[in-house]
């Protein structure tokens, strides 16, 4: 008999005099807890909130620019067509360059949405802008942050350029949307319906079957109801026969429970440059309750975008 095999046939008969004995037996180890991947995720996701919650009050609320190592990756890639890309590049903007302040408890003013989905956490706002006329009136503001490794990878905002200072913005990975229950599913099928089918294909009689008759419209240009809706977009509509494609179709879809968010690309000649194009996103959001759309938020403002231009076929937009 082995020398390991006799010390093993030793141990295991002593456990058994000492049970004998009445003398407790060695703690047993403990089990692990068995989590599954729908809570991972879960879990995961809130991590990614905290983390991006924390950035912002502390990065961008409080100025404290020597911590940004703490929640940033180096090559951050920044999309807002008037800030460079990676750390260096956010932290030489005139915005970071003021004495750092306290880092305040929640962010001021709140978002009036947020979530976590997958990767990507983000924050919806309500600000307030004057008319031609001075009145005021109040839009929407999007900011989403992709986080990867336990840092902010990547941020898109809804801005156009307005600088004629050159900027180096990122070129980052094609956006990856997370998978979806099947009721989230359901609700981005049905959004989806009201972004193509409707929109992008003129559809404008299928709004009865999508919409719901009291649909909120914060769209500061659009009507509110169903209605308003309908009689807003008839003199842009050119009904085509649906089809399975979109013919411009969003870079991500992001379905959290009841909320469907949009992000299109769009392309508009650069300020310092207008043989050149400079890309920068466009985002839309809506709420979907009883089988309809009841809500929807965009980032029109009541100033008019820059006009749309086809990137050149060189354009890079993805590594």
């Amino acid at each position: 008999m082995s020398y390991a095999r006799a010390v093993a046939i030793v141990g295991l008969l002593a456990l058994a005099l000492a049970a004998c004995a009445g003398e407790p037996a060695p703690p047993a180890e403990p089990v692990a807890e068995q989590v599954s991947p729908e809570e991972q995720a879960r879990l995961q996701e809130q991590a990614n909130m905290a983390l991006v919650d924390e950035w912002w009050r502390t990065i961008l609320m409080a100025g404290h620019s020597e911590r940004a190592a703490e929640f940033m990756a180096e090559d951050y890639i920044q999309h807002n067509p008037n800030i460079n890309t990676g750390r260096a590049g956010l932290l030489a903007t005139p915005f970071m360059q003021r004495e750092p302040r306290d880092i305040p408890a929640d962010i001021m003013p709140a978002p009036v949405v947020r979530f976590a989905k997958g990767d990507y956490v983000v924050f919806v706002w309500e600000r307030e802008g004057k008319d031609a006329q001075g009145a005021p009136y109040t839009y929407n503001f999007f900011d989403v942050v992709r986080v990867q490794d336990g840092k902010v990878q990547e941020h898109w905002d809804s801005v156009w350029k307005t600088s004629t200072d050159l900027v180096d913005t990122g070129i980052g990975p094609r956006p990856m949307a997370p998978a979806n229950t099947p009721d989230e599913q359901a609700n981005e099928d049905l959004a989806n319906r009201l972004f193509k089918d409707i929109l992008q294909y003129g559809r404008l009689e299928l709004a009865d079957e999508v919409m719901a008759e009291g649909y909120i419209q914060h769209n500061p240009n659009v009507p509110t109801g169903r209605a308003g809706f309908v009689e807003f977009f008839q003199p842009f509509a050119r009904p085509e026969p649906v089809q399975d494609a979109w013919k411009t179709e969003p870079e991500l879809i992001l379905t959290n429970d009841d909320i469907v968010f949009y992000m299109f690309a769009r392309y508009s000649a650069d300020p310092a440059d207008p043989s050149r194009a400079y890309k920068w996103n466009w985002f839309d959001m809506v709420r979907v309750d009883d089988g309809l759309v009841q809500e929807h938020w965009d980032m029109a403002t009541k100033d008019q975008p820059p006009a749309a231009v086809e990137p050149p076929a060189d354009f890079v937009a993805y590594r």
